[in-house]
């Protein structure tokens, strides 16, 4: 069982999804704003934070799996799901297998786009660096996912988005990385949900292209996009902003 935290008063239940090499700890900033509204489940998706490994390869198809037994031991039935990148591709493919459970589906700074060729080749080659110099790894990529105008201001942000990073198994993060490249195109999805969809997207953003995204997706009455200017991690670096529109939008 994945490891998770409740939290909040309100009548909804929002259920958090953090990103690679991230946990359930990276909502802070927002989770104050959100506490009126929504009781919120935050989980540690596989080899994150407090939760175990799940083989060598957590695909997102069995991050959904296991985020399904969480909800399932809690009695939650119907409720608003929220993945930030690696989490938004396992809302997805939880959204592909269980989307009678859903009232909305929010991609936080993520995308249903598949990884092109360019991006499964530079995952590739990271495979050797997670698994022999992690901590280069962490120290030299988690800076680039935030605003490169605003690296000063955030830098208290970028310390804390590093120390959790390193604190994540190395053999976790490669298998996470390893599923990540394997997720297909799940624009289809978009194309037959039926509740609202919501999606904030980063002017800024060096993992998820914000352009593309948008233009690939669905020209659909109950799809509803945001761009803010920030980069990767807007629950860190506008995490007022994400929670107001998080709050409007969401119902």
């Amino acid at each position: 069982m994945l490891h998770y935290e409740i939290s909040g008063n309100g009548t909804e239940d929002l259920i958090l999804l953090h990103g690679l090499m991230e946990d359930s700890t990276i909502w802070k900033d927002m989770e104050t704003r959100l506490n009126e509204r929504f009781r919120l489940v935050k989980i540690d998706l596989p080899g994150h934070g407090k939760s175990e490994m799940s083989g060598e390869v957590h695909t997102t198809e069995l991050m959904a799996q296991k985020v399904n037994q969480v909800l399932e031991e809690l009695d939650i039935e119907r409720f608003h799901l929220l993945g930030h990148s690696m989490g938004g591709y396992t809302a997805m493919a939880f959204a592909e297998k269980f989307a009678e459970k859903l009232k909305t589906l929010t991609l936080f700074f993520s995308t249903f786009l598949p990884d092109d060729d360019e991006k499964k080749a530079t995952r590739k080659k990271s495979f050797r660096v997670i698994e022999e110099e992690y901590t280069k790894y962490v120290n030299a990529g988690v800076p680039l996912l935030f605003n490169p105008y605003e690296t000063e201001q955030l830098k208290d942000k970028i310390d804390t988005a590093k120390k959790i990073a390193l604190s994540t198994n190395p053999k976790a993060a490669l298998a996470a990385v390893k599923g990540i490249m394997e997720r297909p195109d799940r624009k289809a999805v978009l194309e037959i949900f039926d509740g609202k969809i919501l999606m904030l997207l980063g002017r800024h953003d060096n993992a998820v292209d914000f352009n593309k995204t948008l233009a690939d997706t669905p020209d659909r009455a109950n799809i509803k996009a945001y761009i803010l200017d920030c980069g990767h991690n807007g629950h860190w670096e506008k995490p007022e902003i994400c929670a107001e529109i998080i709050n409007c939008e969401i119902v």
